[in-house]
């Protein structure tokens, strides 16, 4: 792309143009020309300044409807909301599959409200590559907020972790996704566990199990770690923002939110080695047809020998 237009598409980013932010994060998610210039030229300042909240959780529990219901709350306090649904992949197009923007319709026509679904293009973690690519570009349109929903399959999705600045793991009662989030180890590391569809039996016994795993957490901060909502009702919602809010300024004040992201970048930039070797591998094994009987790890280790050794 020629170096003008990467100046016009930051002119919108910089103007908060809907049209200019989803033509940069599709020149990003594709790897096109100009996409470097792109990601060089965001403003920093509005990055640093734009809080990434990352919802997971296993399925049924609620993730969509409480991301929408955060979105309306954040929308009340003027504040512009980026949105990225990661999706499965489809096995044949490599696209998002499920449409989260269909739906969140009731924001569609709030300019302040961007929406993105992204392909996990087979990822585990939930996370597409260029995810933390989008987050960026997001914040540097204005975002205030940047929240990000991942797919909530069964998969280890520690990278929700590593992207956002604060972690909320959703779940509902009575699913056994206490276990299932335990087993996970994502207990260990998210900030806020979020117990939706409150009014179901058992949410109060789900409660008071996951306050004694987080009761180190809200001992160290002094703000509320585990709390109750029921999104689809609009409740709880008020509780959980001011906790976040809280929380924002707690990882502000003590400079672990800048440390956070040291690690995310760092992790982000591993991914994209990896991305951008893989097609180069692909090609190497296209053509040793002989090896195809070796051990894929024997063969793996021959490819990045051969590699490096040029």
């Amino acid at each position: 792309m020629p170096a003008a237009s990467s100046k016009e598409l930051l002119k919108g980013l910089a103007g908060k143009d809907p049209r200019a932010i989803g033509k940069a994060i599709s020149m990003v998610e594709n790897n096109a020309d100009g996409a470097a210039d792109i990601l060089a030229g965001l403003d920093r300042e509005r990055i640093e300044n734009a809080l990434v909240l990352g919802l997971t959780g296993p399925p049924g529990a609620g993730k969509s409807t409480l991301t929408s219901s955060l979105i309306r709350a954040l929308r009340k306090h003027k504040k512009r909301v980026g949105i990225i649904a990661v999706d499965p992949s489809s096995p044949i197009s490599g696209g998002a599959v499920l449409g989260d923007r269909i739906r969140m319709m009731e924001h569609a026509l709030d300019r302040d409200v961007i929406v993105r679904s992204m392909a996990t293009r087979g990822r585990l973690g939930g996370i597409c590559a260029s995810a933390g690519a989008a987050v960026r570009v997001m914040a540097a349109s204005g975002c205030d907020v940047i929240l990000i929903e991942t797919v909530g399959v069964g998969q280890s999705e520690m990278d929700i972790v590593r992207l956002a600045d604060i972690t909320l793991m959703v779940l509902a009662p009575g699913f056994g996704d206490d276990i299932q989030a335990m087993k996970a180890g994502l207990l260990e590391v998210a900030d806020f566990l979020v117990v939706n569809k409150s009014d179901l039996g058992g949410a109060e016994a789900l409660c008071m199990d996951m306050k004694q795993i987080f009761a180190e957490k809200e001992e160290e901060s002094n703000i509320p770690r585990v709390l109750q909502t029921i999104a689809s009702e609009n409740k709880g919602i008020t509780d959980l923002l001011a906790s976040i809010n809280a929380f924002a300024d707690y990882l502000q004040t003590h400079n672990i939110k800048k440390q956070r992201r040291v690690k995310a970048m760092e992790s982000e930039t591993l991914d994209w080695v990896f991305e951008m070797l893989r097609p180069r591998f692909s090609r190497q094994l296209q053509t040793q047809t002989e090896q195809q009987q070796t051990d894929p790890r024997v063969r793996a280790k021959q490819l990045i020998d051969e590699t490096f050794k040029r």
